[in-house]
Order: structure tokens, then sequence, then C-alpha cells
């Protein structure tokens, strides 16, 4: 059986969600999961917002004008009337229950209710939709077996336990339906696996059932080996290691989310990025192999601070560098790139909210010196200890460029560079004339 996993633009029109049946083959076992139509989760975000400031007015304005939008999609999904009474009867469920909570008590519990609405709709929509046509298909409720712990982490073995029996339940049937992003928790309230968690959800899927293959269909062909908004001429790569592809997911590439490589590594699930636009395209195949010797691609993270603790104390001081992690792990704050030396030790974190409490701390070790705005660029490829002039190559196709730090060693697939994010297009560029042209 195979997992494929479509996004909001894959399924953002009646038109694009009636040409998933281009993909899907209905005499092939699969299942398929379904992140909401495009536009719908960042309106559901906006409604939750107004619903905790008390702004009752505005997120009614919000659900009214979401709803008509909904009208209109499934008036054009579903033309014949006995199946366009029943979209609309799912949509005036979805959308009465959002106006409900106009006079309850919102908290973040009922925000996550809220944010599950976008797939809970566009999976049964479709599910009606094939039904109109006469392919026959099964919901499954993502509810019933995606869960994550009380460290929010998933929980494999649930998924299997559960979603096995159902499958079974079904024998004979060859297409599933399920919803990406949602989830329950350890207390068995509606959670999610946070934004761009389709992926994750595909993966999870994969990794529970050890699925043959596990398709994210996207709106690119493949991860390409550079930004194509930023730079011309990129191209996808054809084969990546699910290290390599981890790498580039965090550092940037945003057509894979960084999480969902990880299950499927663990379970040795191959997984495909595909384009939903160009389905014969080749695409990307992240798997346990890649091709050796080879610099694959560049990326880069903006929303970098980079952080300086100087102090002489440093010198040969046991315990230092624990105690200097311990104040990131209580402020619940991951870092991205470390450097040390004798008397100083850098570090970059993309998670704000609690930097003025970090720095107050840190000012214990010593003098502390913040930079802003600065972007990390990721080399991705072979740089394993064998391989010569790969990293001279790197920095000299940058030697004209301030680079603030430099992370290389800590693994045998990346070199990183912290520069001014002024600087990243003019970065990429250079990188990528020097590496690929």
């Amino acid at each position: 059986m195979k997992i494929l996993k479509f996004g909001g633009t894959s399924v953002g029109s009646p038109e694009r969600m009636k040409k998933l049946l281009d993909i899907i083959d209905p005499l092939q076992e699969q299942i398929v999961v379904l992140s909401a139509v495009s536009g719908t989760t960042n309106s559901l975000v906006e409604i939750s917002a107004k619903l905790l400031k008390e702004d009752k007015q505005s997120a009614l304005t919000l659900i009214n004008a979401l709803h008509t939008k909904y009208n209109e999609f499934v008036t054009e999904l579903l033309p014949e009337a006995d199946y366009l009474s029943q979209g609309k009867e799912v949509v005036d469920y979805h959308f009465n229950f959002l106006s409900s909570l106009i006079n309850d008590l919102f908290t973040p519990i009922e925000e996550k209710v809220v944010l599950a609405q976008g797939e809970l709709l566009s999976t049964t929509l479709y599910h009606i939709y094939l039904k109109s046509i006469g392919v026959q298909s099964v919901l499954l409720p993502a509810l019933d077996f995606m869960k994550i712990d009380e460290d929010n982490e998933p929980d494999i073995p649930f998924t299997t336990e559960k979603l096995t029996p159902l499958l079974a339940k079904y024998k004979g049937n060859k297409l599933f339906i399920t919803q990406g992003f949602i989830c329950r928790n350890s207390f068995g309230e509606v959670d999610n696996l946070r934004r761009g968690g389709s992926d994750y959800t595909a993966s999870l899927l994969g990794a529970a059932i050890l699925a043959e293959e596990v398709q994210i269909w996207t709106d690119i062909d493949g991860m390409h080996n550079n930004d194509p908004r930023i730079v011309k001429n990129t191209k996808p790569i054809a084969r990546l290691s699910f290290d390599e592809a981890a790498e580039l997911a965090y550092f940037g590439a945003k057509i894979l989310h960084p999480q969902s490589v990880f299950p499927a590594q663990k379970y040795r699930i191959p997984v495909r990025l595909l384009n939903t636009m160009e389905p014969q395209a080749a695409g990307t195949l992240i798997s346990t192999e890649s091709e050796r010797g080879k610099i694959k691609s560049i990326a880069a993270k903006d929303g970098i601070t980079a952080i300086k603790i100087q102090s002489s104390r440093m010198l040969l001081a046991y315990g230092f560098l624990r105690k200097v992690f311990e104040i990131f792990e209580r402020y619940k704050t991951p870092i991205d790139m470390i450097t040390t030396s004798e008397v100083a030790v850098s570090v970059t974190i993309d998670y704000l909210d609690n930097l003025e409490n970090i720095i107050k701390e840190l000012h214990a070790f010593g003098s502390v010196e913040v930079d802003k705005d600065q972007s990390i660029v990721c080399v991705v490829g072979d740089f394993s200890a064998e391989k010569h002039g790969y990293a001279a190559r790197v920095l000299d196709a940058i030697k004209h460029i301030p680079i603030r730090m430099i992370s290389y060693g800590g693994s045998s697939y990346n070199i990183s560079l912290l520069i001014n994010t002024e600087d990243k297009t003019e970065a990429l560029k250079s990188l990528h004339n020097r590496l690929f042209e």
C-alpha cells in the first residue's frame, strides 16, 4: 500500500480536486492524505485570534466570508442536485459549529478544534465527489488513529494498533481518504501536528503500516538545488538520502516539513516528492541511498538571531557549556548552530519569545552580543572527511560576503554559514554559479 499526500494547493479549487484522479489510481491500494483547501487554515487561524480576543463581531464576519467561499466551492465541485445537497449539508454543519463558538468560552483547546475544520471539510467533500462519479472510497477519520503523547510526540504504535483493524474492516476496498495535520493528544482532545503537518501525517502513516512508499504531492517538481524563487535555472534533485533531505528541510527548503522525514527514515520507507501540476515529472526520491561525491543543494533560513557569550572565565571551565545550554533548555528555545573558542561561544536561534530573559541570564557568564536579521545558508551534499576541496569551493564562492559563523564537521552532509539577511540573495546566486553552473 502507498500513502499519497496532497497539499492545500493540490486541492485549492474544485478543478484541482477533480484532477487528483489523474494521479490517484482507484485500483491500487492507497491511503490519500489531504490538507485543507489552500487559504482555509490561515482563515481559521485569523478566526481563532479574533475569538481569543473576544472580538466576536469580527470573528463572525470572517466565518461568514469563509462559509460563502465554501458554498461556491461545493456548488462547482458537485453539480448534481443530490450530491450538492450532501455537500452543502457538510459545509453548513461545520460552519454552524464555528458560529456556535461565538457565544461560548474560547480557549486554546477550542482553537485546536477550529484549526481541524479545514481538513475535515476537504476530505469529506472529496469523498462525496468520488461517490458522485462512481469511484468507491472509504473515509477514515484521522482522529480515530492519530495521536501524540504527553511530550507532543506521535505515538506510532497506537496508530498501527488502531489503523490496522480499520483497514481490515474494509478489506476489498483499495482507496482510503483521511485528514492530514490533525490528531488527538494524550488527554483525548483534538490537537494537531503543527503547521505543515500533513507531510508528517503521511510519513507517520507510512511508518505505522510499513507502506511501500510515501508520496508527497505539491506544486513543484521535487526538491530543487536552490531556491527557485530567488535563483534562475534551478533543477530538481533526483535522489537524496534521508539525512540530506532532513538538513534541507530544516534549513529552509519549503517543499518538505522538517519533521516528516524522521518516521520514514526510522522505518526505511522511501519518500517521493512529486508535482501535482506535472505528474509525469520524476521528482525527488528520498531513501537510505544517495549519490555520493556530489554537492546536492543550497537552502537558506531567515529570521535568525546570533548570540555570542564571551568570558575569560571560559578557559578550561568545566561544565560551562552545559550551564549555557541549560538556559536555552529552560526557556524551550532550540539552537540551530554553535561555534566555540577558548573564550567565547556563539549560538543561533530562530525562536525569540524568551530572548530578553535568555540574554539576562547569560550576562552572568560574561559579555553578551546579539545580532538580529541573520540568515543561515546551508549547502548540502557529500562533505565526508575523504572528500577534498568541497568546503573550499563553498567559501571561495562567497569570499566577497561577510560571514558571521561557520558550522562544518558536525555532519557529513552539510556546511552552514551565518550571514546578514541583506546578503542572502547574493550568497545564493554566487554559490549556485560556483557549484552548479
